[in-house]
């Protein structure tokens, strides 16, 4: 399944968190909770999906990743929390 995707991975509450950008969600989320995704987030362990959003294009999908990433790490924890304020792993609750 092909579905352009941000999201943010992370290693516990208010801990180490990863953002990236995928088309294949599904694939990219379990590589990052078996430690298959060679890098940041295998190294510090961010396995939690902590929160994602969904778009219609790849383009679109990157441009939101980009802003993301630079804004600062309270931006990213207020993003987190304003859907997640549990940081729940949604994983399970996907698609």
């Amino acid at each position: 399944m092909k579905e352009p995707c941000v999201y943010i991975m992370a290693n516990r509450r208010n801990g180490t968190i990863y953002t990236g950008v995928t088309s294949r969600p599904l694939q990219r989320f379990h590589e990052h909770r078996e430690g298959l995704a060679p890098g940041f987030s295998k190294q510090y362990g961010c396995k939690i999906l902590v929160w994602y959003e969904v778009h219609e294009t790849m383009i679109s999908a990157i441009t939101r990743e980009k802003q993301i990433k630079a804004g600062s790490r309270a931006d990213k924890l207020a993003l987190i929390e304003s859907l997640n304020p549990e940081w729940k792993d949604l994983y399970d609750t996907l698609f």
